[in-house]
């Protein structure tokens, strides 16, 4: 029966969300932090710090990214690196991190039938948030839930937004967002509901982490910029082949650099400056040494400047 009345639920609510987009206001909130500035494209360049794959210390991973010409690093909670060696890291290189990136959501997700494993996602999330506050951070990105044969597209749309409801005063309290990313996860399929699930959490606190080369292997990514307008609190940079997708598997899709795929990056750059959108875009692509991050950084700035 509560699965019934949940499937009710969801789908008589859907009709409002096209009018909803309707409505919205163009203009977005800027996630930048006090010491970020913008260039004339309005983003600021950032990459994970996983994608450093040298032989190195912290320290030394920030003063390289710095060197490379990256504006900002973000990177994964809960997880093994020391609060004050990190801290110690950002303030020696002069290198901001701009966000965490929640590093439990794909096991301990707030979708799963056990309440268990929902309970420790939820955990998982408040330390995220904790530490993007001690490090000065101003965001969380969270895949919000994974949609399985085990687990219905309804029962994990209400599951997911109830978990996420738990931490939203922590949110609230240290002032650090929640930002979605779309992801392969069979869920938030379309921008129009991705809209609706964001405004239906009513909080400013939660918003979407755009991920524009994921978008490629369904649909066009400035499409989604649009639709989604000032829910985008910040941006994943990736690329994508469709014809790698078709030849040889979706996830090979993504074996192309920056700016030498199926991304519309004029468009895209478009689509971001009739939002108004100005903020962090953070490369999401396979790492490497520095000559590799170097190559990244160059190939993002074609991409933005074009």
């Amino acid at each position: 029966m509560r699965d019934d009345l949940s499937r009710r639920r969801f789908l008589k609510t859907g009709g409002t969300a096209l009018a909803a987009l309707a409505a919205m206001p163009t203009n977005v909130q800027p996630l930048l932090g006090a010491d970020a500035e913008t260039k004339d494209h309005g983003l600021k360049k950032a990459v994970k710090l996983g994608m450093v794959q040298e032989d190195i210390s912290v320290l030394e991973k920030f003063k390289l990214l710095k060197q490379l010409g990256f504006d900002g690093v973000e990177l994964g909670s809960p997880g093994n690196l020391k609060r004050d060696e990190v801290l110690a890291a950002r303030d020696k290189s002069g290198l901001p991190i701009h966000g965490v990136v929640d590093s439990v959501h794909w096991k301990d997700t707030l979708s799963d039938p056990n309440p268990r494993v929902r309970e420790a996602g939820v955990a998982g999330l408040k330390t995220a948030l904790r530490d993007a506050h001690a490090y000065g951070a101003t965001s969380v990105l969270l895949v919000p839930a994974k949609v399985t044969k085990e687990v219905a597209y309804a029962d994990a749309y209400e599951r997911s937004q109830a978990e996420i409801r738990k931490a939203i005063p922590l949110a609230e309290e240290l002032d650090i967002k929640i930002l979605f990313e779309n992801v392969w996860n069979d869920f938030l399929l379309s921008p129009v509901e991705f809209a609706r699930y964001i405004d239906e959490l009513e909080s400013p606190v939660v918003g979407a982490y755009f991920d524009v080369g994921n978008i490629v292997r369904y649909g066009w990514p400035e499409h989604w910029i649009l639709a989604l307008g000032k829910r985008i609190g910040k941006l994943d940079i990736k690329e994508y082949s469709r014809e790698l997708q078709h030849s040889k598997g979706p996830r090979s899709g993504f074996g192309v650099k920056l700016g030498d795929g199926d991304c519309d990056w004029p468009a895209v750059m478009q689509a971001l400056a009739q939002i108004g959108f100005r903020g962090w875009a953070t490369a999401e692509v396979r790492g490497g040494d520095r000559e590799r991050l170097r190559d990244i950084s160059e190939r993002m700035d074609r991409i933005f400047a074009g």
